[in-house]
């Protein structure tokens, strides 16, 4: 049996030790880049490995990108091979945001053509919380080889965006805060407000109170509320810098409302270019 969207704590305690299973730690700090690996280091799932937001699941920032441009794609290719996967493995990832970073690598798999990943429900704190084990050894990896299948009709640029919404052929869903969307506020980027016509859902809305995914009945009765009249398809996810975005992607697919796009460079891309409008309240 294979994972594509949530894989339970117990589940993956169960697969510990499967030479068929791959884990990647991918906790990660917007404020202190370093975090994630020192708290790598410092404990994580037994025979995880580390993959960084910036260093290996992003490319280098440009002008007129946004704060984490899509990865080389061959690069990471090789990289999953140094790490001993496989197109046959089945692959975790985790962190301890609630699927906010690991979500990420979860859909950069999927766009590379590899089905066979899901998100640790509940991440490192529901691990820890169900009393699993932890580890401070590093896994012994033995490279293999991975083929990359890359599909890039799994996002979007910024100039689809802009036409789609003139033509009212998608609806734009923005994972943000509402105080950062709204304008409000914004810690991160220059420019404080949202794409114009855009929705928001913040990503929290996705998760109960202990931290665990809602059940897929309720995601899909929010989301397709909504999404109305629009179908899955015609949905493109965005956030600040197209990472924590994917969240809500997987939520739909937890839903089963497959097929929703990304906008990958998000509102950090969107503001680099001042003739792009911006809306505000």
């Amino acid at each position: 049996m294979s994972f594509t969207t949530l894989v339970s704590a117990a589940t993956l305690a169960a697969n510990l030790d499967n030479p068929e299973w791959r884990i990647f730690d991918c906790r990660f700090n917007l404020a202190n880049v370093s975090a994630g690996h020192n708290a790598y280091r410092q404990g994580h799932i037994p025979n995880a490995r580390y993959a960084d937001l910036n260093q290996d699941l992003s490319s280098a920032v440009r002008s007129y990108t946004g704060r984490h441009p899509l990865p080389d794609f061959k690069l990471l290719a090789q990289k999953l091979a140094a790490w001993g996967v496989s197109n046959r493995h089945q692959i975790v990832v985790y962190d301890d945001a609630g699927g906010a970073f690991a979500g990420r690598m979860w859909w950069l798999l999927r766009c590379m053509g590899h089905s066979q990943v899901a998100v640790l429900d509940g991440g490192l704190p529901n691990w820890q919380k169900q009393g699993l084990p932890l580890s401070t050894h590093l896994p012994s990896i033995n490279p293999s080889a991975f083929r990359v299948y890359l599909d890039d009709q799994q996002w979007l640029s910024a100039r689809q965006v802009e036409d789609g919404l003139a033509r009212a052929q998608i609806t734009v869903i923005d994972a943000r805060t509402p105080e950062r969307f709204v304008g409000r506020q914004e810690p991160i980027d220059p420019i404080a407000g949202h794409v114009p016509k855009a929705i928001n859902r913040p990503l929290q809305n996705n998760l109960d109170k202990t931290g665990l995914f809602l059940s897929a009945d309720q995601l899909k009765q929010q989301f397709s509320g909504l999404i109305k009249p629009f179908d899955a398809p015609q949905v493109v996810h965005m956030c600040g810098s197209g990472v924590t975005a994917c969240h809500n992607l997987l939520a739909m697919e937890v839903a089963g409302l497959s097929g929703s796009r990304l906008y990958a460079g998000s509102w950090s891309e969107w503001i680099s270019n001042r003739n792009r409008r911006v809306a505000t309240a």
